[in-house]
């Protein structure tokens, strides 16, 4: 009898669309998302910075994922306080929700509460006990072989998904095969995300799309 494989902290997946899907919103689907990417492009980072006409410069920041904050807490005081591990799940949620948008996974408009059809989870870590004090300092270093097979899998997915286009809009579905591809990329993109960003997790993600 063999072992079951053990689930992974970071767990994500996409409720398959069985059903017809919107074809004139997948037909102009990289139009119709311009808002929500401007609204994900507010949060995620982005730096704005312009001059007075004294010749001083304002710039202004919007977050993104917390990665300094949280790896400097972890190695000077073994803390991960709850709000930040909160943002960035739910971020790092919103994200997952644009993306399968524009992979043309679900044609309904990514909330910017709601899961929808998008879970992602984790688990609030005990950093004590589930975290190595000195592994976010090197985090970057070991994750970058998943580094190397997404810069792989990621054009391939995209190619996937225009496959997918050209099928929802002949028959307004989103064959299988490729949805379920696609889904593993994103898991595993997530999976590295949780490892080497957000510092969830000290388990090396798995080398594979399920």
């Amino acid at each position: 009898m063999s072992t079951p494989t053990p689930t992974y902290p970071v767990r994500f997946s996409v409720d398959y669309p069985d059903r017809p899907l919107d074809r004139t919103t997948t037909a102009f689907r990289a139009f119709v998302a311009l808002p929500v990417l401007l609204v994900l492009a507010a949060i995620s980072g982005e730096t704005w910075q312009w001059s007075h006409d004294s010749g001083q410069s304002v710039a202004a920041s919007a977050g993104g994922l917390l990665f300094f904050g949280p790896a400097l807490m972890i190695v000077a005081r073994r803390k991960y306080p709850r709000w930040w591990f909160d943002f960035n799940l739910e971020l790092q949620r919103f994200t997952s929700r644009v993306w399968a948008y524009l992979a043309l996974m679900d044609d309904r408009y990514p909330s910017t509460t709601d899961h929808q059809s998008v879970h992602l989870d984790y688990d609030y870590p005990d950093v004590p006990r589930d975290l190595h004090r000195w592994l976010p300092l090197v985090k970057w270093f070991l994750a970058f072989p998943h580094v190397v097979v997404l810069a792989v899998l990621t054009p391939l997915a995209l190619l996937a998904v225009v496959g997918a286009w050209v099928s929802i809009l002949v028959t307004g579905r989103y064959p299988c095969p490729i949805f379920d591809f696609v889904t593993g990329v994103f898991r595993w993109n997530n999976r590295v995300v949780g490892y080497a960003v957000t510092l969830v997790t000290d388990r090396y993600p798995p080398f594979r799309l399920s």
